[in-house]
């Protein structure tokens, strides 16, 4: 890749996901208040969630998961900048049957398909029984996970990700029931809004739109145009309105 290249990933985002800094800052706080000595976070791409956590309380070490080596390398400089380099571990490995738990935090926000075997279908329950296996007796699991606002059309089926049906979720009823059955007590229920949404789909491509702008040439572009349009279409098209995110605070069952 050369400088002229367009973004391999995206940067513009602060968190990887529709989560805004108000609902950030209140989950933490109140994460950060049960004092938390240890915190793994699943999927945790550059970790910025782990990262706050870890300044709100002082003392916790945190590990983070992923096997997107370059948002590793982001979350390592984000975490030298903080003076958090001795505190924040940031692993290359596969999550799945991972032995870092049990820990006081667990986070798990988007990223449930890294507790779950590649070549079986989601399974939401079995994410939720992965983290009650790694969460300690008394902490925490922040868990944000999509559930459907309504169901979906056919028509808006088809202009999701391939393969998408009805079954990839349940309403957010069915999904904290889950999580009871899994042996927890959601102590917060919520999710996130239109406004957190467009934030999150808009910054997930804006660095790669005004590349593509200002290099509509470029050998690359017509493949980061294709990309580009379809992520676009499948979000204005397809699950814009019809699939949401819940931010769940769990507390384990003793």
């Amino acid at each position: 890749m050369t400088r002229t290249d367009p973004p391999a990933r995206p940067t513009g985002l602060t968190f990887h996901g529709p989560l805004s800094e108000a609902r950030a800052t209140r989950l933490v706080a109140r994460l950060a208040a049960t004092r938390p000595a240890t915190v793994l976070d699943i999927g945790c791409g550059w970790g910025e969630f782990m990262l706050r956590l870890l300044e709100a309380a002082p003392g916790a070490t945190g590990t983070g998961i992923d096997i997107e080596a370059e948002d590793l390398a982001r979350g390592r400089g984000l975490a030298e900048e903080r003076g958090l380099t001795g505190r924040a571990a940031f692993v290359r490995e596969s999550a799945l049957g991972t032995g870092r738990g049990p820990a006081d935090v667990v986070i798990c926000l988007g990223a449930g398909q890294a507790l779950c075997a590649p070549d079986r279908p989601y399974d939401v329950s079995s994410v939720l029984s992965e983290l009650r296996r790694l969460v300690t007796t008394g902490g925490r699991v922040l868990l944000g996970e999509g559930f459907w606002q309504r169901l979906p059309t056919t028509g808006e089926l088809a202009a999701m990700w391939p393969g998408a049906h009805t079954g990839d979720h349940l309403p957010l009823g069915g999904l904290v029931d889950r999580a009871v059955d899994a042996g927890f007590r959601p102590l917060r229920v919520e999710t996130a809004d239109e406004d957190e949404w467009e934030e999150f789909e808009s910054g997930y491509r804006e660095a790669a739109e005004s590349w593509l702008a200002t290099h509509p040439a470029h050998p690359l572009a017509a493949e980061t145009r294709g990309r580009l349009d379809r992520q676009r279409s499948r979000w204005l098209d397809g699950y814009r309105g019809v699939l949401g995110i819940a931010y769940l605070t769990l507390a384990p069952v003793a």
